[in-house]
């Protein structure tokens, strides 16, 4: 089993219609059909929503996607229209808010990976291959990879793992022209992104985006190049042929699967909560990267 533990009831805005709950964001429509996005402190593992949350995440998250987008301006728009807090909206949104517009979503998450880690590391142990991209002998957990690729996955549900597919596929989704622009514009991002926190120390492992229409124009969306959607890895602890340290919620995971926390991973029980010494670890991992990547200081 997987999803929500405790599933939370959206809250009631006038003027806003809700639209849908994410694992981290609620997503609601305007009267002027623009899309509003708040992003919550939530945090999941292993495909499962907890029932504790990290302070401060859901403002963290929204505040480098701002960040982020401002650096990659140049290269695609994003889907950003305004950080103002819709009419009547709680206090409790104020930072953890985008009012954005309204696209026709590509149903794809566009991976890129600059190295070998997770499920691509699975793929290449068995195969070689990483979403059918032959890749060459003697890489190991970590490796930097000759040229960053793009391996896209299916958009899964909450509580279901997105699943790893070939561009091929991609291809035969959306169209030979749209999977172009897709690859195209992922490995930009990317590679001016990795760069960008190579500068600040940082090693920009993988990270996945997701892109929409507007018209003819493909467009940025969603969050970006967050602890959330890409594995941040300090430059000076980098060490292939092991796990590396990273700037996200690997605090929770290795928590979760340790004997404190008494919960069996296959059982169809879901995660406990988190106790305050893992929560206030994870919440200084997503600060650090904030900090580290903006050159600004998290108040």
């Amino acid at each position: 089993m997987s999803g929500f533990v405790e599933k939370p009831e959206p809250v009631e805005v006038p003027g806003l219609v809700h639209l849908h709950t994410g694992k981290v964001r609620e997503l609601y429509q305007n009267e002027a059909g623009d899309l509003v996005m708040v992003a919550s402190d939530r945090t999941s593992a292993f495909d499962w929503v907890l029932p504790t949350e990290i302070p401060d995440k859901g403002r963290i998250l929204t505040q480098l996607s701002l960040w982020w987008f401002d650096q990659l301006a140049d290269l695609i728009p994003s889907h950003v229209l305004s950080t103002e807090l819709p009419a009547g909206a709680p206090a409790d949104w104020a930072g953890r808010t985008l009012v954005c517009k309204s696209l026709r979503m590509v149903p794809v998450e566009c991976v890129a990976r600059g190295y070998l880690t997770g499920s691509g590391l699975l793929e290449y142990n068995e195969s070689r291959t990483v979403c059918g991209l032959a890749l060459p002998e003697g890489l190991v957990d970590g490796s930097e990879l000759p040229a960053p690729i793009f391996t896209p996955a299916t958009k899964a549900a909450v509580g279901e793992h997105d699943e790893n597919v070939s561009y091929e596929e991609v291809a035969r989704q959306v169209g030979a022209e749209t999977a172009a622009q897709l690859r195209q514009a992922t490995l930009a991002v990317y590679g001016r992104a990795r760069d960008i926190a190579r500068d600040r120390g940082i090693i920009l492992a993988d990270t996945k985006f997701e892109f929409g229409h507007e018209g003819d124009t493909l467009v940025l969306a969603d969050e970006v190049l967050t602890p959330d959607s890409s594995r941040f890895w300090p430059a000076d602890r980098w060490e292939p042929g092991r796990s590396q340290q990273s700037f996200d919620k690997q605090f929770v995971r290795d928590w979760l699967v340790s004997p404190a926390s008494g919960w069996d991973r296959a059982s169809e029980q879901p995660p406990p909560p988190l106790p305050p010494e893992i929560v206030e670890a994870t919440r200084a991992k997503y600060v650090e990267a904030y900090e580290r990547l903006t050159g600004v200081r998290w108040s």
